[in-house]
């Protein structure tokens, strides 16, 4: 199985900028895909940006010019950096990993991160 820990959920002021960090571990060589999903108070959880083993990046449109993610295959960890922050970022981000087993793929998720931007 995989397990994932995300790091860097902050506090911050409209227009600043934040890192998220999530750190696969366990049977990582099976992850084909991470990403970010996040949700807001009394909202659906939304994907932020995925990235898959060969680099290919999606970004929802809410993010789209103001995301990036990365991936460090050596050190199983994927990077979520969002810039001009607005408040409605604030939401909890949740990492997540698609991974392979024999015949089909499963999910997995993160505890979560929460961030809040202020006005």
């Amino acid at each position: 199985q995989v397990q994932l820990v995300e790091s860097g959920g902050d506090l911050v002021q409209e227009g600043g900028s934040l890192r998220l960090s999530c750190l696969a571990s366990g049977r990582t060589f099976t992850i084909k895909t991470m990403g970010w999903y996040r949700q807001a108070p009394g909202k659906q959880r939304e994907l932020v940006a995925d990235i898959t083993n060969s680099g290919s990046a999606n970004y929802a449109d809410s993010v789209k010019g103001r995301a990036t993610i990365s991936r460090d295959i050596v050190k199983n960890t994927v990077y979520l950096q969002m810039n001009s922050l607005k408040p409605e970022d604030t939401a909890v981000y949740y990492c997540y990993a698609r991974a392979s087993r024999v015949y089909t793929e499963y999910d997995v998720w993160g505890q979560g991160t929460q961030v809040t931007v202020s006005s």
